[in-house]
């Protein structure tokens, strides 16, 4: 089936428009502004956390973002990132976006922003046309608004979004069960091994800080690899596939963000289930700690990651966790120049930890492994939704599946 096609500005409510330009030194309070980290780490943006900035009363009229209002990235280190676009499903107060982002509010009589929303997700996407290629890859707004994009009757456009939308709602419900899961382990780390409330602590002797029978270690001590990963050769047709500091956003680990590649590499950096991840160089993704959940054969990591892998004597949920703990630690750690800071191998490894003794590091053991089991069970069921999705969107777009 095929649909008539239009400029995109012909569906705006308003212009499009680019947002604001804050000096760092004026923000840390006011109101939200919306800019590429959420953009990219939330492609449904929710009333989440954001960092906070004073507004004019110009500012609040002119940059205010509304339910179905697109976001579009501007700019973007990397190629498949120019023209992202993004969708704000709710704002409970104030809130704006910055001037690396690309507002467009669709007249709702003719467009259904959630409809659009999938469209430059898909295949069908006509985004790359206009991206342009200098010290980064970059759109703007006037290019955005001369593409020509299908137009289904609205009713349809309906149809199609809210077939979608009910997975990646199925989506956001099993990430919402993760986050308490991952809550609760962490909570727990706390209470043991931070408050020192752990099993048996009331018989305890605790001599400055430190109960009896604990050790003092480092991370490698107690870590069988502790390693960069490897600079692949990128291939489509590889067989095997590497993440990248990308893929580290949350606790979990994702994959896709990951490539193939066919650079040989030993096999024990193929990522198993527990290994500890950190991403080590850049900004604003550098120190981040997540975990692998699942063995992934043919799978490994790249240079920008180091992989921390507990040894057979030593809890591999207890390590993630003290690494999880730390992580703001790590984050303060990098070293070089501001656009390119690196977090040794070195401070990863020397980095001192207590071991608790061999009966409470069990007991730990025995309590988080099946929380880290729930999250396992939950991560596959959405990565088969975002598959079945992804299969669905490209059939739905062309009109190859009728609604």
């Amino acid at each position: 089936m095929s649909w008539k096609k239009v400029k995109f500005s012909t569906l705006y409510e308003i212009p499009s428009r680019n947002g604001l330009t804050k000096p760092s030194r004026i923000r840390g309070s006011g109101y939200k502004m919306i800019n590429m980290g959420e953009l990219f780490a939330n492609s449904r943006i929710y009333d989440i956390p954001m960092e906070l900035v004073p507004l004019t009363d110009s500012e609040k009229i002119n940059c205010k973002v509304e339910r179905n209002d697109l976001l579009f990235a501007r700019q973007s280190l990397v190629l498949e990132g120019a023209g992202k676009c993004s969708i704000v499903m709710e704002t409970s107060s104030m809130t704006v976006f910055e001037s690396h982002l690309i507002r467009v509010r669709l007249n709702l009589k003719k467009a259904y922003p959630p409809f659009y929303y999938y469209y430059f997700a898909s295949s069908l996407s006509p985004i790359t046309s206009i991206v342009s290629q200098c010290a980064q890859a970059g759109i703007r707004g006037s290019d955005l608004g001369e593409l020509y994009v299908d137009l289904p009757p609205v009713d349809t456009q309906h149809r199609i979004a809210d077939i979608l939308s009910a997975y990646d709602d199925l989506i956001e419900n099993n990430q919402k069960q993760i986050k308490l899961l991952e809550e609760t382990a962490q909570r727990l780390y706390k209470e043991w091994f931070v408050d020192l409330r752990f099993p048996g602590h009331v018989h305890t002797k605790i001599t400055d800080g430190v109960p009896e029978g604990w050790e003092k270690s480092t991370v490698a001590g107690v870590s069988s690899v502790l390693r960069r990963g490897i600079s692949p050769r990128y291939n489509e047709n590889g067989k095997s596939t590497v993440i990248n500091q990308k893929c580290i956003r949350q606790t979990v680990v994702t994959f896709d963000e990951s490539r193939r590649q066919e650079k040989p590499y030993p096999e024990d950096l193929n990522l198993q289930d527990s290994d500890t991840v950190i991403c080590s160089t850049g900004t604003g993704t550098l120190g981040r700690v997540g975990q692998i959940f699942g063995d992934y054969p043919d799978t490994t990591f790249d240079s920008h990651v180091t992989l921390v892998r507990a040894n057979e004597r030593f809890g591999k949920q207890y390590l993630f966790q003290l690494l999880k703990a730390r992580q703001t630690y790590l984050m303060g750690m990098g070293k070089g120049s501001t656009n390119q800071l690196e977090l040794s191998r070195g401070t990863i490894q020397d980095l001192e930890i207590y071991v608790p003794s061999e009966k409470v590091l069990d007991q730990f053991e025995q309590v988080a492994q099946p929380i880290h089991d729930k999250i396992n069970i939950i991560s596959k069921c959405i990565m088969q939704l975002q598959t079945a999705r992804d299969r669905l969107l490209p059939k739905l777009m062309s009109g190859e599946v009728e609604v």
